[in-house]
């Protein structure tokens, strides 16, 4: 999807190269004025943000034990944890080559959360299982 709020570009499972080692999160966003998708083969520019649904224990494990120490080692600066099973929306900040916790949010709840703090967004939809 190309724009949206603040001049990003999203990309869904797109195939990212991190170090040499490729990942595919599930949603990653480029600030505008960095993004450059190559002729062919993975990105290589590294996301500004990223985002994983947590889906049964296994992607989970994956995504928290793999991925967030190399989006991190990597200098993604925003990563979202989704988890619809426990309703949860965490938000981590990159600070000195570490996660910072900054919030969690639970439910149906409208929030702002960085780096799209600009807009609000309405979590609800995400736990709707009839969707």
């Amino acid at each position: 999807m190309e724009g949206g709020p603040g001049g990003w570009v999203f990309r869904v499972e797109p195939r990212i190269e991190f170090s040499g080692d490729i990942r595919v999160p599930d949603l990653a966003g480029w600030r505008r004025p960095r993004f450059a998708a190559p002729r062919k083969g993975p990105l290589t520019v590294i996301p500004d943000w990223v985002c994983e649904v947590l889906s049964g224990d296994s992607t989970a494990a994956t995504d928290r034990s793999e991925k967030m120490p190399l989006y991190a080692a990597s200098g993604v600066a925003h990563l979202w944890l989704v988890d619809p099973e426990l309703r949860t929306l965490e938000v981590f900040r990159l600070l000195g080559g570490k996660w910072l916790l900054v919030t969690t949010f639970h439910g149906d709840v409208a929030v702002r959360a960085e780096p799209f703090d600009a807009i609000e967004l309405d979590l609800a939809p995400l736990w709707d299982e009839g969707a």
